[in-house]
């Protein structure tokens, strides 16, 4: 059964192929109206770095991402949205996205959490996710967290106008399958904009066929999820969180990027800022 979730299971066959019509080009105005809603939820994932700790509780992260959205006058966009009781999803260990923040869940020394987060700024989305060591972590969670972001930034190297959509997703999958990890197949990336679902649905892993031809002002939430293990999940009985099959950490990497006709502009990570945690390195 095809599950009506945000990272949607990919429904993609001969009968209801995307085709370029169909993925909204943005106007320089609304280009304009997603570069803030992304900058302001680029404030949100920094923030929420530098709170990640052994000993915080997931919904304290919830809270505190949920109070940093709506300082900034605009609306969580993951809050309600097809019934998710939360702001911002934070996934732990072998959880690949969706997790439901708790008061009872305290992240521990050596846990990996993702958390994924939007915003709605003046009608439009934003939405991004960052995976982060919880204190000391091994080599090999590490690893995947590495490798996780670095399947982001292989993949967008074909996100340009004149490019084909599948490209992005063959990349994503080369680079994971080089370092030995699963690639999550049954959750994909998408389109965004005055929706934060829109088409098209962005696979992580090959493709046969090349898919629509990339255009200037499109924009797409690109996100790899990859596992240390095997490419399948489960659902928990929450009707949310999705879960490794095998028990394995997952890790996801996200960011909005706006398509142009030279190198894409990631809209949700800022110039100054550390690629894999959001946070800030330098200032000007």
């Amino acid at each position: 059964m095809v599950l009506k979730r945000w990272k949607r299971y990919l429904t993609l066959s001969s009968k209801s192929l995307v085709t370029e019509m169909s993925v909204s080009i943005k106007s320089e105005h609304e280009i304009e109206l997603m570069r803030e809603s992304n900058r302001l939820l680029s404030i949100v994932h920094r923030e929420l770095g530098k709170a990640i700790r052994p000993g915080i509780s997931t919904k304290d992260i919830d809270k505190m991402g949920e109070k940093l959205i709506r300082s900034f006058g605009c609306t969580p966009n993951f809050l309600n949205y097809d019934g998710y009781p939360a702001s911002i999803c934070v996934s732990v260990n072998d959880e690949v996205v969706h997790g439901i923040p708790s008061k009872h869940r305290y992240l521990k020394d050596g846990d990996i959490v993702s958390l994924d987060a939007g915003l709605i700024y003046k009608g439009y989305h934003s939405d991004a996710a960052r995976t982060y060591a919880v204190g000391s972590i091994s080599p090999e969670a590490q690893k995947l967290i590495d490798v996780t972001r670095q399947c982001f930034f292989e993949g967008i190297k074909f996100a340009r106008a004149g490019h084909h959509l599948h490209e992005i997703s063959n990349a994503v999958d080369a680079c994971a399958r080089s370092a030995g990890f699963g690639v999550v197949r049954d959750l994909v990336g998408h389109g965004i904009g005055t929706s934060l679902h829109e088409s098209p649905e962005i696979p992580n892993f090959r493709q046969k066929t090349r898919g629509i031809k990339l255009k200037p002002g499109m924009t797409l939430a690109i996100e790899p999820m990859i596992t240390m293990g095997t490419d399948d999940v489960e659902w928990l009985e929450d009707d949310w969180t999705v879960v490794t099959a095998d028990g394995s950490l997952a890790a996801h990497y996200e960011n909005t990027i706006l398509i142009t006709e030279e190198d894409p502009e990631i809209l949700s990570l800022e110039e100054d800022a550390d690629p894999l945690t959001g946070i800030i390195i330098r200032r000007a």
